[in-house]
């Protein structure tokens, strides 16, 4: 059977070409862009991603409330705060010589200081820490850094090479606080005046220790001192130059003549100024350790000698100035005197009687005690109280040492005072009151500040007649020329004085072989303008001195060559040319010449 399908028709539709019409952009918003980059689509996003953002969310809270609460917590700041505060506020005063020379002044330095909560490998931190700083204690470092406390001291005043070599090894914990340094840029020069500063920088001595007495540390603690030039410079009366050249010759001297060491003082009468004070031996107080050495002392104010003969001119002022005893008076000094088991004679007695005058340039004991007994006990006290000798010597040094005199005085001890045993004084004390007696007879308090002549006026006691002054003055100037100074008189300068030389007292007993010499002089004797005192204790004789210790070998004549170098720095002009009546009250008078 034959199919029969009908024809099958392909329609095709029909294309007709044409060109397609241009299409519209239409552009997003910025807003939109902005939407469209943040926006994330939750059904899109996988529940893993979703847990890791939280995770870290969290750990980044944590991190920034941690490192909020460590910058708002009043318990460290305070702490450094004040630390801070407190090393800006140890400023001192610069401290300056009467020329303006600077002496002492305050240097910017840098402290290494941890905080021992912070640090995290304490152990490891000790060791690199003990690698720049070697000298500290690896143990006591190590402990340091193991406490809970917020604040310890690793290394004061460090190098700025330290500083840069802690800073490298980047310690959690570790810092630096800024602080003041005390320096002292002429070493040992005036040491024992200046005193000097801890490392906290709060005066320990000296004119250090008096301003902060004088009330640093009150503006301290209010905060009113943040820097050195807020203060003004504290003038001193001491004189750099003429220091300097007096702890030369000094020291000169005590190599020559094997002492165990001296001491010189220059003081103006008229004002009290001490414009020189040396003590040997010394210390640099950049190093004040040295300090506490024990013979270190400052032998002019803490250590108290029997002066020895130097205490006859307060005794002859004291007879002259009483009205018992007159210039042209004779003593008999031709028997010792005795008190029992004690006998009182000269070391080189001439054996006759002898006026005043030749009772002082032959340094009679024995005329010398005459006069005192004129006087007599209650009288000698009462003149020596007055002329500061039994009470402790008072200035702006707090260091000083009360005088020691006899518990019962009777008139033996009158006797021996008065030639300069029996009664131990500070040399300062001693060295004021002879200015007394040379400067028309007022006691003016010593002073290591610069003073003007007005002010010490409004400070002066009149303890002496200004006849008596002027007796003394010519009494001084003829043992320069006559008598045991005669090793001291530089020409030009019209040098007077009086030689002391004291036995010491070893293990209770007096000690022929071991003196305290002093010299004190006055320049010029007519015009008196400075006292100079010299000791040297424990010389040694020389051949050049025959074998002889006393102070007229060693103590004048190193005074002698402290004047030749500090006369023109003290403005003291030459005359070698004698003055003409320098004392006119004794050629009224008319004085027994003295005779050898």
């Amino acid at each position: 059977m034959r199919l029969s399908l009908p024809p099958l028709r392909l329609s095709l539709p029909r294309f007709t070409m044409s060109r397609p019409a241009a299409p519209r952009l239409s552009l997003p918003s910025p807003r939109g862009i902005l939407r469209a980059l943040f926006t994330v689509r939750s059904e899109k996003l996988p529940a893993r991603m979703i847990l890791v953002a939280l995770a870290f969310g969290g750990m980044f809270s944590l991190l920034a409330g941690r490192l909020v609460l460590l910058n708002v917590r009043n318990e460290e700041p305070s702490t450094i705060g004040r630390l801070t505060q407190g090393s800006i506020s140890t400023a001192r005063p610069t401290i300056v010589d009467r020329t303006g020379i600077t002496m002492a002044t305050d240097v910017k330095t840098t402290s290494v200081f941890a905080d021992p909560r912070k640090v995290i490998d304490k152990d490891e931190a000790a060791e690199l820490i003990n690698a720049v700083f070697p000298d500290l204690d690896g143990r006591e470092l190590r402990e340091k850094l193991g406490k809970k406390n917020g604040f310890v001291w690793i290394k004061r005043e460090v190098t700025p090479k330290q500083q840069a070599d802690i800073f490298r090894l980047g310690i959690p914990g570790i810092g630096f606080l800024p602080e003041n340094k005390r320096v002292y840029p002429n070493g040992k020069l005036g040491a024992h005046v200046l005193g000097f500063a801890n490392i906290d920088n709060n005066g320990i001595a000296g004119i250090e220790k008096y301003i902060d007495g004088q009330g640093l540390n009150d503006l301290k603690g209010a905060g009113l001192v943040q820097v050195t030039g807020d203060m003004k410079p504290v003038e001193l009366a001491l004189d750099v130059r003429v220091t300097h050249a007096v702890r030369e010759e000094l020291a000169y001297g005590v190599e020559k003549y094997k002492a165990k060491a001296g001491a010189a003082l220059v003081l103006d009468v008229d004002t009290g100024e001490i414009i020189s004070h040396v003590s040997l031996p010394d210390y640099d107080p950049n190093n004040p350790a040295d300090a506490l050495k024990p013979d270190n002392i400052n032998r002019l104010q803490v250590g108290v000698y029997e002066m020895g003969s130097t205490f006859k001119a307060l005794t002859t002022a004291m007879a002259l100035d009483s009205g018992k005893v007159k210039i042209t008076s004779v003593f008999d000094a031709s028997r010792p005197l005795r008190y029992g088991r004690f006998k009182i004679g000269d070391y080189h007695g001439k054996g006759r009687p002898l006026s005043v005058p030749e009772i002082f340039i032959y340094s009679s004991n024995i005329g010398t005690a005459r006069m005192a007994l004129t006087v007599g006990v209650d009288g000698h006290k009462a003149f020596l109280k007055k002329m500061g000798q039994l009470d402790r010597m008072r200035t702006e040094l707090p260091e000083s040492s009360e005088p020691i005199k006899p518990a019962n005085w009777g008139e033996l001890n009158t006797v021996t005072i008065s030639f300069g045993h029996g009664l131990a004084v500070a040399p300062l004390q001693a060295a004021a009151a002879t200015a007394a007696l040379v400067n028309g007879g007022k006691m003016i308090p010593p002073t290591y500040l610069k003073r003007s002549r007005e002010e010490a006026e409004a400070l002066a006691t009149r303890v002496l007649k200004p006849e008596t002054s002027e007796m003394m003055r010519y009494v001084m100037r003829l043992n320069a020329e006559k008598g045991s100074a005669t090793r001291a008189d530089i020409p030009g300068y019209y040098l007077g004085g009086k030689t002391g030389t004291s036995e010491k007292v070893i293990g209770g007993r007096y000690s022929k072989n071991r003196l305290f010499n002093a010299f004190m002089a006055v320049m010029p004797a007519d015009k008196p303008r400075y006292i100079l005192l010299t000791i040297l204790d424990e010389p040694k004789g020389l051949p050049e001195t025959h074998g002889y210790a006393t102070s007229g070998w060693n103590a004048a004549p190193t005074t002698g060559r402290i004047v030749e170098r500090i006369g023109p720095m003290l403005g003291l002009e030459t005359n070698f040319e004698l003055p003409r009546q320098p004392f006119p009250l004794i050629a009224r008078t008319g004085a027994i010449p003295v005779r050898q």
